[in-house]
């Protein structure tokens, strides 16, 4: 009997170190975020006294108003100037059309450098033309010049179950293409039309900017994708480079001091510098109770996710999933 209630005793014991571990892991979790999230913003309000304000360019580009907002008050504070850190495969081509837009306002105000990281294709090469200077690592991946409509065709799929799709629609066009019918020559060509519209669009803004000949404009627009050290003879970036290469850039040509103090700017969203300790804070949440749950996502798959969530025409580069 002593020992059925030492028993019950140990594991009321374990029980409550159980407890006490996964609440103190998830408060960490959700602490860290709120450290975040509060850096956002203060880093945000305090606005004052010259700086430099670094943006930071990442993850899929989408509509996001708020980031508009940001570089619309950046254009207000007392920053001298702008370096814009980019790392990103692109996103939607109206996302990316709206941050150009918003950049482009922000350097006629202020000077605006782009620092390519680390990839700045389709979408988040448009980014960069928004600035007036490119500077790219030597290794960097830059243009993917093009625009890409992409949707799913389960026709064959159906048939092998026996399941057939029927609608009525006003008008032959509507709601196509659609992934449960064959695509018809005149919906493959009103969606063609819309990408070559788009894709006139994008060329001609690379041209403009890039003050590219019209024989160095088609060598660089057929979609394909240049590291920084193929890109400076194209003019597709200005230099080669890091950080202290844009800094002397800002110095040399528009008079900011080199040692002038760097302050980053972010959206009060989390943003996705952000985004894995989100996902970290989830999973805890939900490990809550469930010590045993383990579920992790290949990159690729989560590529796989990310992009299956962009709607329209896409300015994307992504290079193709592992077999």
């Amino acid at each position: 009997m002593s020992l059925d209630a030492d028993q019950i005793v140990e594991r009321r014991r374990l029980r409550r170190k159980v407890t006490f571990w996964r609440t103190l892991g998830v408060l960490a979790v959700v602490g860290a975020i709120a450290a975040g999230v509060g850096y956002a913003v203060s880093d945000k309000v305090s606005t004052g006294g010259p700086h430099v304000a670094r943006v930071v360019i990442g993850g899929l580009i989408r509509n996001d108003r708020e980031r508009v907002e940001m570089l619309d008050e950046i254009g207000r504070s007392g920053a001298r100037a702008v370096i814009l850190s980019i790392d990103s495969p692109g996103g939607t081509v109206t996302g990316s059309e709206q941050l150009y837009d918003a950049l482009r306002r922000l350097a006629a105000k202020k000077p605006v450098v782009a620092m390519v990281e680390g990839v700045a294709a389709s979408g988040a090469y448009i980014a960069a033309l928004g600035a007036d200077h490119i500077v790219a690592r030597r290794n960097a991946i830059v243009g993917s010049v093009g625009v890409i409509y992409q949707f799913p065709n389960v026709t064959e799929l159906l048939k092998t179950v026996g399941v057939t799709m029927e609608d009525i629609k006003s008008s032959p066009l509507k709601a196509s293409p659609n992934p449960y019918t064959p695509t018809t020559p005149e919906a493959r060509a009103a969606i063609d039309a819309l990408v070559v519209d788009s894709y006139d669009w994008f060329k001609g803004l690379v041209g403009e900017r890039r003050r590219l000949s019209d024989a160095k404009l088609a060598a660089v627009s057929d979609g394909r994708i240049f590291t920084g050290h193929m890109a400076l003879p194209l003019q597709l970036v200005d230099e080669i480079g890091d950080d202290r290469t844009a800094r002397a850039w800002l110095s040399r040509e528009k008079g900011v001091p080199e040692n002038m103090r760097v302050r980053t700017w972010r959206t009060r969203e989390l943003d996705t510098e952000f985004g894995w300790l989100l996902g970290m804070a989830r999973g805890a949440l939900d490990a809550v109770g469930l010590p045993q749950l383990g579920i992790v996502l290949s990159a690729a798959t989560q590529g796989a996710l990310e992009r299956s969530q962009l709607d329209g025409l896409l300015a994307l580069w992504h290079p193709p999933a592992d077999r």
